[in-house]
This record gives C-alpha cells, sequence and structure tokens, in this order.
C-alpha cells in the first residue's frame, strides 16, 4: 500500500496537460477595429456613444416594447437555445465529474445446484460425488480512479467550459434576431397600413375625377377617351390595395408566431396601427471594439475556438499512457449470517496502465483532425469578425441612402400635391385640359405611394442597424413556455 501510495504521488507530481494553450485571437489581418466606423462618421443621424440595452426603447412605442418583451420571453427559437445550453452544461459537469473516482456498489445472492454428473466418478472409479445445492451471498464495491497524467481530463473540462460559453452566446444571438424580427414584422404590419391608407384616400381621389369625366361626357364636354383613362387610372390603384392588404396580414401572422403564439392569435393592437415607427433622434452606435465585445456571435465563435483547441489536447493525450488506480472490496459467503465475517472479506488493489503502442496510426489520425477543425474555427472566428462589422458598415451605408431618399420623397410629395391642387382648379375653370388633370393627379399618386414605401424601408433600415449592432440580449427576461391552452410555465 505505501509503495502504490508513493508511486500515485510521484505521478500527479509529474503531471501535465498537452497540448497548446489558449491564447484569445487578435482580430484578423491585424486590422484595429478601434475608432467610429467608417459610414458613421460621414452620417449626421449617428454618433459614437454606446447602444442602449435595449435599443427598441429608442422607437418610444410602447407597443414595440410590449411585444419584443413578450417575443424574448416566449418564443420557441429562444427556448431551443436555452435547452442547448441546459445541454452543454449537463456535459460540463459530465467532464468535471471525470475528476472523481468512478464507484460500483453490488450485492447478489444465488441458488445453484450442482449435478454430480459434473464431477464424474470418483478416483477413477464407479463411486459418484452425489449432487448438492449451494447459497452465495455477495457484495462489493469496485473504484477506479485515472491518473489525469497528461491533462487529457483537464482539456475536456476546458474544452466543455468553451461549449458552455460558445451555448450561452448562442442564446443571446437568438435574443438579437427574435428582438429584430419582432421589431421588423409590427413596422412592416404598420408600414402596410399606411401603404392602404393612401391607396384608398388616391382611389377616393380619382373615383371623383371619374365620376367627373362621366359628368363631362355626358353632358357632351367631354370625350370617352377621358373616361377610359380616368377608369384605367383608377384600376391601377385599386389592384395596389389587396396586396397590400395580404402583406400586412403575413406580417401579423408572423408576429403572433414570433411572440409564441398560433398564427390565428393575431395582436389587435399592431391590427389597428397605422404609421410604421420611426426612431426620430440620433442613433448611438459605439465603435468597433464595442461592437465586437457586444457580437454574441463574435463571442460564439471565439469560445468554439477555444473548445476546439482544448480537444487537441484531448487528442494528444491519447497519444500517452493511461493510468487507472483500480480497487474492489467484496464479502462472499454461503450463509447471510457469516456475511460480514473476516473470512468473508476479498479485496483486490492496484494500478492498470494502458497504451495504444506502437501502433498509433489512429490516435495521430485523430490529433491532425483536431488540429484541422482548430484552423477551421480560426477561419470561422475572423470570417465571423469580419461579417459583423461588414454589417454594420453595409447597414450604415443603407441607412443613410434611405434617409436621403424620404426627405427627397417628402419633398416631392408636396410638391406633387400642390400641382395636382392646382391643376384641378385650372381644370375647373377650363384653363387646363384632362389630360393635363389626369397626369398631375397621377404624379401625386406615385409621389405618395413612394413616399410610404420610403417610410416601411426605413423602418427596416433601422431595424436592420439595430440588428448588425448586436444589442438587446442584455437583462433579457426568463424564457417561458406556453401551454396549448394559452397559459403559460416557467422552464428555465
Amino acid at each position: 500500500m505505501k509503495k502504490i501510495a508513493s508511486l500515485t504521488l510521484g505521478l500527479l507530481l509529474t503531471a501535465c496537460a498537452v497540448g497548446p494553450d489558449y491564447e484569445k485571437p487578435a482580430t484578423p489581418g491585424g486590422m484595429t477595429a478601434e475608432g467610429a466606423f467608417v459610414e458613421g462618421a460621414r452620417l449626421s443621424a449617428v454618433n459614437a456613444q454606446a447602444l442602449p440595452e435595449k435599443w427598441w426603447r429608442l422607437y418610444d412605442d410602447p407597443n414595440v416594447d410590449r411585444l419584443v418583451t413578450e417575443a424574448l420571453a416566449h418564443n420557441t427559437d429562444i427556448r431551443q437555445s436555452a435547452a442547448n445550453l441546459q445541454r452543454a452544461r449537463a456535459v460540463l459537469s459530465e467532464a468535471r465529474g471525470r475528476r472523481l473516482p468512478e464507484t460500483n456498489v453490488a450485492g447478489q445472492y444465488t441458488r445453484q445446484r450442482t449435478g454430480s454428473n459434473s464431477f464424474g466418478a470418483q478416483f477413477g472409479g464407479t463411486q459418484q460425488i452425489p449432487s448438492f445445492e449451494t447459497d452465495l451471498f455477495t457484495a462489493g464495491l469496485d473504484a477506479s480512479y485515472e491518473l489525469d497524467l497528461f491533462g487529457g481530463v483537464s482539456r475536456a473540462i476546458e474544452a466543455a467550459r468553451g461549449d458552455v460559453d460558445a451555448a450561452a452566446a448562442q442564446v443571446d444571438a437568438a435574443r438579437i434576431s427574435v428582438a429584430a424580427e419582432t421589431a421588423r414584422a409590427y413596422a412592416l404590419a404598420c408600414s402596410n397600413a399606411s401603404q392602404i391608407a393612401v391607396a384608398r384616400e388616391t382611389v377616393k381621389l380619382q373615383e371623383q375625377t371619374l365620376a367627373l369625366t362621366r359628368r363631362l361626357f355626358d353632358s357632351g364636354r367631354g370625350q370617352r377617351r377621358d373616361v377610359e383613362q380616368a377608369d384605367a387610372l383608377l384600376a391601377q390603384t385599386q389592384a395596389q390595395v389587396p396586396g397590400l392588404e395580404a402583406e400586412r396580414r403575413a406580417a401579423l401572422y408572423a408576429l403572433a408566431t414570433l411572440t409564441g403564439r398560433p398564427p390565428a392569435e393575431t395582436d389587435a393592437v399592431a391590427a389597428s396601427c397605422a404609421r410604421p415607427p420611426q426612431v426620430t433622434q440620433i442613433i448611438p452606435v459605439g465603435d468597433g471594439t464595442a461592437l465586437l465585445q457586444r457580437r454574441p456571435d463574435v463571442r460564439a465563435a471565439e469560445r468554439e475556438l477555444a473548445a476546439d483547441t482544448a480537444r487537441v489536447g484531448i487528442a494528444t493525450a491519447a497519444l500517452y499512457p493511461s493510468i487507472s488506480l483500480l480497487g474492489s472490496a467484496s464479502l462472499a459467503s454461503t450463509t447471510i449470517d457469516n456475511l460480514v465475517d473476516n473470512d468473508s472479506f476479498n479485496f483486490s488493489l492496484g494500478p492498470l496502465i494502458s497504451w495504444s503502442f506502437p501502433n498509433q496510426t489512429a490516435a495521430r489520425s485523430r490529433l491532425r483532425q483536431a488540429e484541422a477543425t482548430v484552423e477551421g474555427s480560426l477561419a470561422a472566428f475572423d470570417g465571423t469578425v469580419l461579417t459583423a462589422l461588414r454589417e454594420v458598415e453595409q447597414s450604415l451605408a443603407r441607412y443613410a441612402g434611405e434617409l436621403d431618399r424620404n426627405r427627397a420623397l417628402q419633398r416631392a410629395e408636396r410638391s406633387a400635391g400642390e400641382a395636382a391642387r392646382l391643376s384641378r382648379l385650372r381644370f375647373d375653370y377650363g384653363a387646363e385640359s384632362f389630360l393635363q388633370l389626369i397626369e398631375s393627379e397621377r404624379q401625386r399618386a406615385d409621389a405618395r405611394a413612394a413616399r410610404a414605401q420610403s417610410d416601411a424601408a426605413l423602418a427596416d433600415a433601422q431595424v436592420s442597424l439595430f440588428r448588425a449592432l448586436g444589442g438587446g440580449w442584455e437583462n433579457a427576461p426568463e424564457v417561458t413556455r406556453r401551454t396549448p391552452a394559452g397559459a403559460v410555465a416557467a422552464t428555465e
């Protein structure tokens, strides 16, 4: 026993973790992410202040806040990501358990009969040993402990910890996506309602024009061609309404699903929304350094790289001997009364050494696989960083372009409306032809429709920018699960 204890102590003192030690990688290509964004420096509608935790409150719309909060609590994608995180934590607990001895307790009772033919004749004669029956009672404890001489267990714990961190970042990424898509669906439903209102108002004006044209034709002051042109213009505007109505309903169905409800349970407030939400204040976007620290996909890629690096150590440790301490103690007796006697006690104790040697082809192949996986994870991390910076710059560029376009369309709408008003006055006094009136009304209708479409695009561009900035997962509400009856039960 003293020799075994001394050997164990010596092996533990010489233990080491083989394989590479992880170091957090720098940004790809030696690039720097410090400072303001390129597009942000050109855009007066944003600044470099830190992005607030709940960016959707910048809309100052209680409906947006309510819907996003509900979606973060009930969305099925978030629930799935949360379940994956629970699984990763369980795997980490299993890996940590390898630091403890494995034990197995067993107890058994057997009744055994041995027939006389099992022995044959006694001493070669004709006399047979009679058959007999015996009872056997056993109870025992087996224990084994793997000495982590080369860090295989430590690396496994390190890899599992990286997987937990990556899974937690994936939960945050799901929250970002759900918050953005909820705000987008709500804005789309409101935008479609706004465009429907514009189209219907235009239809009323064009119906008035058609009625006037028919009266002039009936009184002999107009032509049949004027009536047909007015009717064609009216039909074209009427044709826009069904498509917009369908898109509005589709957005409401998407919003219901995002908030964890069946599509039939559409939100009544969202259904009555008439104007898309807009952020009228300057949007804080932070800088590149804060972005890379905030984006969950960057954190997930970095943690996955750390986990894969640790798995190289696991594969390296498989090239070296594995030493385990084995021990067992048992009691065995033919009668239960004598089971705890000294003569019933048995034990065994000693080390077990196993080593895949000299044929290490499989182990070295697994090591090369792990190293290749690390190279791929590093490339994925670099790509994720570049993608994060690209998405923000693209979102800022599109937001800036849509802002300028929206301002121009507002001016065009005002001018087209004034031109149509003057054209109708001139037509009523006979100073302008009917074709000129029709053209001015068509231009006004086009300008109003373009403005409404730009408002929708502007709201979408704002949501895309917030999603690219990667905020909204901080201080998220507790994830819950809806029952079929619509009740809510906590699952995390």
